[in-house]
C-alpha cells in the first residue's frame, strides 16, 4: 500500500513539472513572437501575455497620428474681451440706426422661428425669421461646436477671431466719425498683436467673419464723408482673412453665402425639402421680389419691374419702404417656389441675400453682373455657372436688347430641368444649419466655409516655407486669390 502511495505522489510530481515546462515554453514562445513583431518595446510580456488572454489574439493599436480625424483641421477660438462680441449683443437695440435688432439675434442668431405656416409653404422644423447681417453670430455659435475646436492653439491650422465686424460698424455707419467708426478694429487688433498666437505666422493664419458686405469694412480714406472703417486696410488686418457675404477685389477676403430662413439641424431635413422643391408645380415663369433704385443711375430695377408687371408669366414682390411682408419668410418662400426662375439684378451692391432665398426655393437664379455670383461665392457655387443659372449682360436690359420674359422663354425645357435639379442639390451647400444643434449631420455652408479657410491657410504656409518673408502681406500675392 505505501509503494502505491509513493507511485501516486510521483505521478502527481510528474505532471506538475510537465504543465510547468508547458507553459514556460509557451511564454518564452510569446516573448520571441514580441521580439519579432517590435511590439516589446512598448509592452511587457506579462501585460501582452493578459491582453491575448483576455483580448484574444486581438491587440490596440498604438494611437497613430494617421487616425486622428481633426488632423489638419483643428482651430483655435480667441477668447476675446465681450467688448467685441456678447457686449454688441446686450446692447441689441443701438444695432441699426432704424431696426430693432433684438428679435434677430435670439436663437444664437437665427432670430424667432416661424410659427405661423399657412398652406404648408415652409416644412415643419427649421425655419427662421432670419436676418441677413446676423452671419457672424451664426458662424461663431456653430464654431463653439465645431469638432476639431482645440484649446491647443499649437495644434490649430487656423486662428478664429470671433469679432463681430459688421454689427459692430453698422452702429455708426450714420452720423459718426471715423475716429468712432475705427475705435473697435484699433482696439482689436492691438489685442491681437500682443498674443503668442499672433507672432507665430504674425496674423496669417487668422481669419474673422463680417456680416456685411466686405467694402463696409474698407474705407480708403480719413474723411467723415466716407463710408464705413478702415478695419481691412488697418496693417495688422492685412495679414488676415475676412469671410463675409459679399468680397471685395482684395485678395484676402472672401464671400460665403448670406444666412436663409431655413436652418435644419439634420440632414433629413434637408432631403424632405429637396423633395418638396422638385415636386412643387410652378405657375409663373420667372419672379422678382424687390424695390427699385431710383437714385441709382446704374439700376436696372425699374426696367424690371415694368417687364415683370407687363407680363402674365412673372410674380412680382415688391419690397417698398415699409413692405414688411418681404421680410416674412412664406411670401418670399411662396413666391419663389411659385417661378421657374428668379431675377437677381444688383441693388444697394452686386449681391444679394435673395440669391439664396430663391435657391432654397429651388428657382433658378437670373444674373445681370458677373460679381453677383460668378466671382464672389467661390467655394459654394459651381464654377460652371451654366449649370445652376442663367446670365442677362445688365446692358442689354438697360439698351432693351431684349426682353427677359423672350430670353427665358428660349431655353429648352430639358435644360431647365437640368438647371433646376443642379439648383436643389446646391440646397445643403448654400445654408447654415442650426448651431444650437452639437452636432449639424451633413456639409453645409458653414463646413464649406471652414475647409475653405483651412486650405487658404495651407497654401500661404507653404509660400512661407518656400521662403517668402511672413511679415509681408499675401493680401496682393500674384494679382490672385489663394
Amino acid at each position: 500500500m505505501e509503494k502505491i502511495l509513493t507511485v501516486g505522489k510521483c505521478h502527481n510530481h510528474l505532471w506538475f513539472v510537465l504543465l510547468i515546462f508547458i507553459l514556460l515554453s509557451f511564454i518564452l514562445l510569446l516573448f520571441d513572437n514580441t521580439a519579432l513583431t517590435g511590439r516589446g518595446d512598448d509592452q511587457n510580456g506579462v501585460t501582452f501575455l493578459v491582453n491575448n488572454f483576455v483580448n484574444h489574439p486581438v491587440t490596440k493599436q498604438p494611437k497613430s497620428s494617421s487616425l486622428d480625424l481633426c488632423s489638419g483641421r483643428y482651430i483655435y477660438m480667441h477668447h476675446l474681451p465681450t467688448q467685441f462680441n456678447d457686449d454688441l449683443l446686450r446692447n441689441c437695440r443701438s444695432l441699426v440706426k432704424w431696426n430693432d435688432m433684438c428679435p434677430y439675434i435670439s436663437n444664437m442668431g437665427l432670430g424667432p422661428s416661424v410659427d405661423n405656416n399657412p398652406e404648408n409653404v415652409l416644412s415643419k422644423k427649421g425655419w427662421f425669421s432670419t436676418n441677413q447681417f446676423t452671419l457672424e453670430v451664426i458662424f461663431h455659435n456653430r464654431m463653439k461646436h465645431y469638432e476639431c475646436l482645440t484649446n491647443d492653439s499649437s495644434l490649430a491650422s487656423a486662428i478664429y477671431v470671433p469679432f463681430y465686424a459688421g454689427l459692430d460698424v453698422g452702429r455708426h455707419l450714420w452720423g459718426f466719425n471715423i475716429s468712432v467708426r475705427d475705435a473697435s478694429s484699433y482696439s482689436l487688433l492691438k489685442w491681437l498683436s500682443q498674443k503668442p498666437e499672433w507672432r507665430r505666422m504674425w496674423g496669417r493664419d487668422h481669419f474673422l467673419v463680417g456680416g456685411r458686405i466686405s467694402w463696409d469694412f474698407r474705407r480708403k480714406t480719413e474723411d467723415d464723408s466716407d463710408w464705413g472703417s478702415k478695419l481691412m486696410f488697418l496693417p495688422e488686418s492685412k495679414n488676415m482673412t475676412l469671410l463675409s457675404i459679399e468680397s471685395s477685389s482684395w485678395n484676402n477676403d472672401f464671400a460665403i453665402p448670406y444666412p436663409t430662413y431655413f436652418h435644419p439641424s439634420k440632414k433629413s431635413q434637408v432631403i424632405r425639402w429637396q423633395k418638396k422643391m422638385r415636386r412643387t408645380k410652378r405657375r409663373y415663369l420667372f419672379s422678382f421680389a424687390g424695390a427699385p433704385r431710383p437714385n441709382s443711375t446704374n439700376s436696372i430695377r425699374s426696367e424690371l419691374i415694368d417687364q415683370c408687371q407687363s407680363s402674365p408669366t412673372c410674380n412680382f414682390l415688391g419690397c417698398f419702404n415699409g413692405a414688411s411682408k418681404c421680410d416674412d419668410p412664406v411670401n418670399v418662400m411662396k413666391a419663389f417656389q411659385s417661378s421657374v426662375f428668379c431675377l437677381q439684378p444688383p441693388g444697394d451692391s452686386y449681391t444679394r441675400r435673395s440669391t439664396f432665398d430663391s435657391i432654397l426655393a429651388g428657382c433658378i437664379p437670373v444674373f445681370f453682373h458677373t460679381g453677383s455670383a460668378y466671382k464672389q461665392y467661390l467655394w459654394h457655387l459651381p464654377e460652371n455657372y451654366t449649370k445652376y443659372s442663367v446670365m442677362i449682360p445688365l446692358n442689354d436690359v438697360k439698351e432693351k436688347r431684349g426682353f427677359v420674359n423672350e430670353t427665358l422663354l428660349r431655353v429648352p425645357k430639358k435644360v431647365v430641368l437640368g438647371m433646376r435639379e443642379e439648383v436643389i442639390k446646391l440646397i445643403p451647400r448654400i445654408v447654415y444649419g442650426d448651431p444650437r444643434s452639437r452636432r449639424v449631420s451633413f456639409e453645409d455652408a458653414f463646413e464649406i466655409a471652414v475647409k475653405g479657410i483651412l486650405e487658404r491657410v495651407e497654401r500661404v504656409r507653404r509660400k512661407i516655407k518656400e521662403g517668402m518673408d511672413p511679415s509681408i502681406g499675401f493680401s496682393e500675392l500674384n494679382g490672385t486669390k489663394l
